[in-house]
C-alpha cells in the first residue's frame, strides 16, 4: 500500500496494492498493523458504513462536535469527489479543504482524521461510498457545513445543482458554525 499526504498533510491518499488479471482482482482494503505502520496513526475503527447515491447527489460536509469521527473511505461502486475541510480553529490551515476523486477504478482511499469536515459529490450515475469510523454515529452531535460556503471555496465538479438532503440544504456557514478549538 502507498500512503500519501495531502495538501492538507493530516489527510491521506491510499492506494491500496491491487492483483488483477483476467478472472478479476484482489486486494486488501484494510490491515490494522499495515495501517499503523505506514500512516503513523493507531486508531480502533468501531463501526463500518455504506451509503448508495445517485449522481449529482452531495452530502456533506458532516462532522460530530463531540465524539469526533475518524473516517477512512473509499467507494466500491461508481466515482465520487470526496472532499475534507479542516475544522480545527487552532489550525493554520482552518477552512482549508483537500478532494480528491475515489472510484471503483483507481480503488483508493482517504483518511479523514477527527477534527475535519467531510463531504462528497456523486460524479457516476450512482455510487456505493463505504466508510470506517473511529466513533459511533451521534446523532445529537452532528453538525453540518454548507457545501457551498464562499469562505471555505470547495470547487466541486458540478455540472448542474446538487441533489441535497434537508439537512445539507440548512448547512451552518463556517464563520457561524460550531467547530474544534
Amino acid at each position: 500500500m502507498k500512503v500519501s499526504r495531502c495538501a492538507l498533510p493530516e489527510v491521506l491518499l491510499l492506494e491500496p496494492r491491487v492483483f488483477g488479471d483476467e478472472r478479476g482482482f484482489f486486494l486488501e482494503s484494510y490491515n490494522a498493523r499495515q495501517f499503523a505502520e505506514l500512516t503513523g496513526l493507531d486508531v480502533d475503527f468501531v463501526q463500518d458504513n455504506h451509503s448508495r447515491s445517485a449522481q449529482g447527489v452531495l452530502r456533506g460536509l458532516h462532522y460530530q462536535l463531540l465524539q469526533p469521527q475518524g473516517k477512512l473511505v473509499r467507494v466500491v461502486r461508481g466515482r465520487v469527489f470526496d472532499v475534507a475541510v479542516d475544522l480545527r480553529r487552532s489550525s493554520p490551515r482552518f477552512g482549508q479543504w483537500v478532494g480528491v476523486e475515489l472510484s471503483e477504478h483507481n480503488h483508493h482511499q482517504l483518511w479523514v482524521p477527527p477534527g475535519f469536515g467531510h463531504g462528497f459529490l456523486v460524479l457516476s450515475e450512482s455510487a456505493d461510498f463505504l466508510y470506517k469510523t473511529t466513533d459511533y454515529y451521534a446523532p445529537q452531535h452532528e453538525r453540518c457545513i454548507a457545501w457551498n460556503d464562499p469562505d471555505i471555496g470547495i470547487e466541486w465538479p458540478l455540472p448542474s445543482p446538487p441533489v441535497l438532503s434537508d439537512k445539507d440544504a440548512r448547512g451552518s456557514l463556517l464563520a457561524d458554525a460550531q467547530t474544534y478549538d
